[in-house]
């Protein structure tokens, strides 16, 4: 890795321009915004709550790296690249907050800023990584009824499919689904880095585990098992934890209906559980995997159940995985 190209030493330029493919949306007082620095090419998403938002946090996987995992309210959640070297650009976005609101010190007005991060670096040689000055772009260039799609922002370098080596990978990328029934909303943001490939409802591989001389998928279970067999077999350690380290989804749910704190909490584990099924394997050592939960609280729930809206939300979140890379191109 080149780490002669990195933020002191080199002149990056921001990018704060969305590209097609865009996911439009009607979601009044949520703003979103993407920062990119191409010489990563890395980058960050800020999803921005005019008026605020209640919360849940749902880590999983070995290797999380997350800001704000027990706060219950935030004003804005960062999605970032650049593993830990990340979190810079979350503290963009709160220095950017403390200018919009001149620079307060009252407590009611500080703001609430949560986020988490993904390992990047598989693809790129280079230690650029989404800085303070990056979460300030993308903040103030945030705007209502727009997310990127595919590879941009945050999800500029992810890559899926890495169980047995960086060469079976294909980029990942950042995906999004809307949906309204009468006046309730759901919206659901991801950025797919996983060590997981993605799979579709017929439970067939489409993105990761390939084998680039047949350009075929890769039979994970009989792949488990040779590897094995052959390490037996040459008396040697074929594990390649080396190579596959450095994996994470990211996930954003947000609606307008209200649910209590715990039942908030229960819907924001269900939804992440039911996303094992688009994404193989899941929730992995080397993976780490945070959901965020966020809601506006501006409509009471009618006709529904927890657990139905968590079914609902589910579908959409599957929807959101897909809707990553069906656009990209290596």
């Amino acid at each position: 890795m080149n780490t002669k190209i990195s933020n002191d030493i080199t002149e990056l330029k921001p990018i704060v321009k969305g590209r097609e493919p865009i996911l439009k949306f009607n979601f009044p007082n949520l703003k979103i915004g993407i920062g990119e620095y191409k010489e990563g090419p890395t980058g960050c998403t800020v999803f921005h709550f005019l008026k605020g938002a209640r919360v849940i946090c749902d880590v999983r996987g070995g290797a999380p790296g997350v800001i704000g995992e027990n706060r219950s309210y935030a004003d804005s959640i960062c999605f970032s690249g650049g593993t830990l070297y990340g979190f810079e650009a979350i503290s963009g976005v709160t220095a950017e907050l403390l200018k919009n609101n001149d620079y307060s010190s009252e407590w009611t007005t500080i703001p609430v800023v949560s986020g988490a991060i993904i390992y990047d670096y598989a693809v790129r040689n280079n230690t650029v990584y989404p800085d303070k000055e990056l979460g300030r772009r993308a903040l103030a260039s945030a705007v209502e009824g727009k997310f990127p799609l595919g590879r941009q922002g945050a999800g500029i370098s992810a890559t899926v499919g890495k169980c047995f080596a960086n060469e079976n990978r294909e980029f990942g990328g950042q995906g999004g689904v809307s949906l309204e029934v009468g006046d309730m909303k759901i919206l659901v943001f991801v950025v797919v880095n996983a060590l997981g490939a993605i799979v579709d409802e017929s439970g067939r591989i489409v993105r990761g585990h390939i084998d680039k001389t047949t350009d075929k998928r890769l039979n994970v279970i009989e792949k488990i098992k040779e590897e094995y067999i052959k390490g037996k077999e040459e008396e040697t350690n074929t594990s390649n934890s080396t190579t596959n380290s450095g994996n994470t989804t990211l996930t954003l749910v947000v609606t307008n209906t209200k649910w209590d704190q715990f039942a908030l909490r229960q819907i924001g584990k269900q939804i992440h559980t039911s996303m094992s099924n688009v994404i193989q394997p899941f929730h992995a050592l080397t993976d780490g995997d945070v959901l965020f939960m966020a809601t506006t609280d501006e409509i009471e729930p009618k006709n529904i159940t927890a657990t139905n809206f968590g079914i609902l939300v589910s579908d959409v979140a599957k929807k959101a995985v897909l809707s990553c890379f069906e656009t990209n191109k290596e």
